[in-house]
Parts: structure tokens; C-alpha cells; sequence
């Protein structure tokens, strides 16, 4: 049976996908950030450092070029000096060479005033463009000059600090700045599928759920759900709600037996009795005594019948009262069965009592009431000649009382259904046979509102068990 769940099913999944994104989202973008500063800190650092080792290795390959000899002569190789001077320059690095009596031996600015302004001038308008927070600028570090363990001048090296970045670094972090952002947002939008997908297949079994739902409280219960979804709550959700149909299309089935009983129930006596009074009144019958009489018997059966559906109706009301009161249950079922001992004795049924005292907290007259009952369903069921035994015995935490029977037994089929009011397994609902239909119900409300249990075990040909438990008191 199909159920149109589309505008439920779309709330529900987008609110689920949204937030699977949301959480996704909001747990990628500070992993991303953090990353990225970790990062780019890390650079900056090894580029800081870079910076320092290069200006150091500068300036030792211009000591190198220092040349001295014991006659006390010394030359600087200028050629090369000039040389690693102007390809250092183009790096950034402003280099000013000076012998050990601070005279210099070559100057970049002196050299090229206008390439060292054009270079320092782009290196700081390129961090101030894209560092604009480290206040950076160019700063001079002198490196001394050594020759055969004797100092022979010095190297100034001029460069931006704390740290300057090329444009092929810039170009890198921004690489890698794009390659997270990518990273993040197809993780973002694998998440958002994954999520879409994941909600899908949570939203499909709870909004049919819910559909179905409504179907069964517009009173369509035959509709089920089947979903072959693994995940326990939902297969445990379908199953609740498809026990829920169940149990209301059965309680349905036996709410309209329930009017057709009563009707039947309230047919039968109002029947005869108008049908005997029409009798008498066109005639047919003198309205003596034996014709009143069963007027009068047919009237007793309807009060009869009120009563217990007003005894039934005590015993499944919220108002329903209990007098407990310490009971030995031996001694009540002693008691209900001393009150049926005639109407055992006119069938010639044996009728013991037997098992140990097992006290319970029970109201006092309402237990005997359920096993008086028990025992009045046994006599009607038993034949002549018959054996019918209440046994009382306690287990563990409970007291049992067992009500056993030779009887004709209840069908298989019927077991299930006996304590429902107005079942009877006879079909002709005689009531030579079977009474109002009411009494098991109501044993079956009074046990439940003492925090018991009661069950019944048969076999056609065989008898009938009934068993009775209640918690024993302590």
C-alpha cells in the first residue's frame, strides 16, 4: 500500500541534511583555519630562518674571497665581489663590503643607487600589501671577516625583517591557501551528499511512520509498513507502529463484536418476554402465574446481565479501589469453594481444596469473587460425576492458585480470546452453557488491578487449567 509521504519526508530530510552540514561545516572550517595558520606561522618561521642562514652564507663566501700572504700583501677579489653582491641584491640582500680598517671595498648602493631603491622599494610595498601587521622594514647586520684566524673587514647585509616573502612564496601560500579551501568544501559537499543520503534513509521509514499513523487514526488499519532497513530504532519503530495496527484493528474487531453481543445479549431476554406478554394480552396465554413467571425470569436475566456489566465496568475503571488486607489465599479458596458446594454436589462433582497457606496482599472479597468465578465456569463445563481441584502454592516471590477441571476443554483456537468479554467458545451462546460471557473478564481485571497474572491451559476431551497468580506478601 502506497503512502504519499513527500512533503513530510521534505522537511525532515532537509532539516537532517542541513544539520549533518552544519556539523560538518563548522568541524572542517576551524581545521582548515587552524591548519592554515599553523602553517603559514611555520613558513614565516623557516623563511625567517632562511633568511639569517643565506645573509650568513653570503658573508662567508665573500670572506673567502680575501687573499693574504706572509710578505704581508692582501687583495679582495672585486670581480667576484661584485658578482655575489648583485645576484645577492636581486634576492633582497643589500650587501656593503669594508677592509679591517672600515674603508669599502664595494658598495651595492655606490654600485646601482637606483636598482637597490627599486628593489627595497618592492620588497616593502609587497609586505606591506600582503603583511601589513608585522612592521616590517630593511635592517642592517654586520658580519665580521676572517683570514687565517685574523679579522680582515667586515660584511653589512641589508634585508627586510622580521621576514620578507617573494612573490613565488606569496604564490605558494596562496596554493596552498586554495588547495584547503578545496579540500574543505569537497569535504563539505561529501558530507552534505553523504548526509542527504543518510537522511533519506532515515526519513523514509519515520515519515511513511508517521503517514501511516494518521491513516490509522482515521480509523484504516489495515495499512502496514515494511521497511528492510538494518539500523535497530527504525525496524524497531516500523514494528511499534505496525504492532499499533494490529492491536487497534484488533481491539476494533472486538468492539463491534462487543455491540453485537450486547445487542444479542439484550435481544434475547427482551424478546421472549415481549413475545409471552403479547401472548397474554391477545389471548393466547392466561396471564396466570406460570405465564408471569417466565416473564419475570427473562427480566432477571437482563438485571442479571447489567449487573455484570456493571461489575465489569468497576473493575476496568481508573476509579477501580482495592481493601487490601493480609489473605491467606488457602482460606479464601476454602471459603469461595464452600459457597458453590451445592451446586457442585447437584452434578455429583467432587470438589476439593488442597496446597499451603500463601499469604497475599489482596482485597479480600474481590479474590474471592475471581476464584468463586473460576469455579463456577468449571461446574458449568464439568459433567456429572466429575472432579474439579483448587490447588494454592507458593514460588519464588508469587502465590499460584490453580483451578483444574475434567470438563469438555476449550479449543486451541479459542484460549486467547476466552478472557475477552462476551467470548465464548460456544458459538450458540447458550446460556445453559455459557452465562453472560463476562465472568472471565472480570477475573482477568480484578488480577491485573492486584498486579497479577492469569492464564489458562486446556485440551478438548481433557479439562481445563486456570491458574491465578498474585505477589505474595512479604
Amino acid at each position: 500500500m502506497n503512502i504519499n509521504t513527500r512533503n513530510i519526508r521534505g522537511g525532515l530530510r532537509t532539516r537532517l541534511s542541513l544539520s549533518i552540514a552544519l556539523v560538518v561545516l563548522l568541524t572542517i572550517a576551524p581545521v582548515s583555519l587552524l591548519a592554515n595558520i599553523i602553517i603559514g606561522r611555520q613558513f614565516e618561521r623557516h623563511v625567517s630562518e632562511r633568511e639569517a642562514e643565506r645573509a650568513a652564507l653570503i658573508a662567508d663566501t665573500i670572506g673567502h674571497q680575501y687573499n693574504g700572504n706572509d710578505a704581508g700583501l692582501r687583495e679582495w677579489d672585486l670581480e667576484f665581489i661584485h658578482g655575489a653582491g648583485m645576484y645577492a641584491l636581486y634576492d633582497g640582500y643589500i650587501v656593503k663590503v669594508y677592509d679591517s680598517g672600515g674603508a669599502a671595498v664595494w658598495d651595492a648602493e655606490n654600485h646601482d643607487m637606483t636598482l637597490c631603491e627599486h628593489i627595497m622599494g618592492d620588497i616593502s610595498a609587497r609586505m606591506a600589501a600582503r603583511r601589513p601587521g608585522i612592521g616590517g622594514g630593511f635592517a642592517a647586520r654586520a658580519y665580521p671577516l676572517t683570514a687565517n684566524g685574523k679579522t680582515v673587514g667586515f660584511v653589512e647585509i641589508s634585508y627586510y625583517g622580521p621576514y620578507f616573502l617573494s612573490g613565488e612564496d606569496f604564490r605558494f601560500l596562496d596554493a596552498l591557501n586554495a588547495a584547503l579551501v578545496s579540500i574543505g568544501a569537497l569535504a563539505t559537499l561529501a558530507a552534505v551528499a553523504a548526509g542527504w543520503l543518510l537522511a533519506r534513509r532515515v526519513a523514509s521509514p519515520v515519515t511513511k511512520a508517521a503517514q501511516m499513523a494518521r491513516r490509522i487514526s482515521g480509523g484504516d488499519y489495515a495499512v502496514r509498513l515494511e521497511d528492510g532497513t538494518k539500523t535497530r530504532e527504525i525496524r524497531d519503530l516500523v514494528e511499534s507502529v505496525n504492532r499499533l495496527a494490529d492491536a487497534l484493528s484488533e481491539q476494533e474487531r472486538l468492539r463491534r463484536r462487543l455491540t453485537a453481543d450486547v445487542a444479542h445479549e439484550l435481544r434475547t431476554p427482551i424478546t421472549a418476554a415481549a413475545s409471552h406478554l403479547e401472548a397474554m394480552i391477545e389471548g393466547v396465554w392466561a396471564p396466570d402465574a406460570p405465564a408471569l413467571q417466565s416473564v419475570y425470569e427473562e427480566i432477571g436475566r437482563l438485571g442479571t446481565l447489567a449487573g455484570d456489566l456493571e461489575s465489569l465496568a468497576r473493575a476496568e475503571s481508573a476509579g477501580f479501589s482495592l481493601q487490601k488486607t493480609k489473605l491467606d489465599m488457602l482460606a479464601a479458596a476454602r471459603a469461595a469453594a464452600a459457597g458453590l458446594e451445592i451446586e457442585a454436589r447437584r452434578k455429583n462433582i467432587a470438589l476439593t481444596v488442597g496446597g499451603e497457606p500463601s499469604p497475599v496482599l489482596a482485597d479480600r472479597d474481590r479474590i474471592i469473587s475471581v476464584i468463586s468465578n473460576l469455579l463456577t465456569n468449571a461446574i458449568k463445563y464439568t459433567p456429572e460425576n466429575g472432579h474439579i481441584s483448587v490447588t494454592v502454592r507458593s514460588r519464588e516471590s508469587v502465590c499460584e492458585l490453580i483451578v483444574s477441571d475434567d470438563g469438555a476443554g476449550i479449543p486451541e483456537k479459542d484460549l486467547p480470546l476466552i478472557f475477552e468479554r462476551f467470548y465464548r467458545a460456544d458459538v450458540s451462546r447458550s446460556r445453559a452453557t455459557g452465562g453472560s460471557g463476562v465472568g472471565l473478564a472480570i477475573v482477568k481485571s480484578v488480577v491485573a488491578a492486584h498486579g497479577g497474572e492469569v492464564f489458562a491451559e486446556s485440551e478438548p476431551g481433557r479439562g481445563s487449567k486456570f491458574t491465578v497468580s498474585l505477589p505474595a506478601a512479604h
